[in-house]
């Protein structure tokens, strides 16, 4: 009689779209900064903050990095508490979360902050290869003036991209 082997301790398919899903998105940021520089960062978690993110409760829409003592937290993250979690094992649904960087990617975006006036905000949480990823961006707020030129370039963008399609289509048609 053959025995059946259990696969389960064998590492998925990193090209599978569920090993990198996206599971939150910070949409106001690109709109309120000037996205400079993208690190992925990977984050420390409790086993029941990474079920509850799996289920995809987490918001980041208030979340702000930031560097102490060579170290980089993210604070105001939310990530809601797991409904079979209980005692023990349950978790703080506002707590700080500590960033895992490079103590060299640590110094140099602290320089950065310190010369430009910058700030660090999350961008976007997902599943890369079966761990959770944070992506962070040094930004430089905008004005509200920047805001408006900003979605003027983006529309008069659209529009231009949407006459060369118009003006291909016709050209395809002749």
């Amino acid at each position: 009689m053959m025995k059946q082997q259990d696969e389960s301790h064998i590492m998925k398919n990193p090209e599978d779209p569920e090993n990198n899903r996206l599971l939150a998105s910070n949409r106001k940021a690109r709109h309120d900064y000037d996205v400079i520089d993208v690190v992925e960062a990977g984050i420390v978690l409790l086993g029941s903050e990474v079920k509850s993110i799996r289920s995809g409760e987490v918001q980041i829409a208030d979340a702000y990095a930031h560097a102490s003592n060579g170290e980089m937290w993210l604070d105001g993250i939310h990530i809601s508490s797991y409904a079979f979690a209980h005692g023990v094992g349950a978790h703080e649904p506002m707590r700080r979360r500590k960033l895992l960087l490079h103590r060299e990617q640590i110094r140099r975006m602290q320089d950065r902050i310190n010369k430009e006036r910058l700030t660090i905000v999350p961008l976007e949480v997902r599943f890369s290869k079966g761990r959770v990823k944070v992506d962070i961006a040094l930004a430089k707020g905008r004005q509200k003036s920047d805001r408006r030129q900003a979605i003027a370039k983006k529309e008069s963008e659209l529009e231009m991209r949407r006459e060369a399609g118009r003006q291909k289509k016709q050209g395809n048609n002749s």
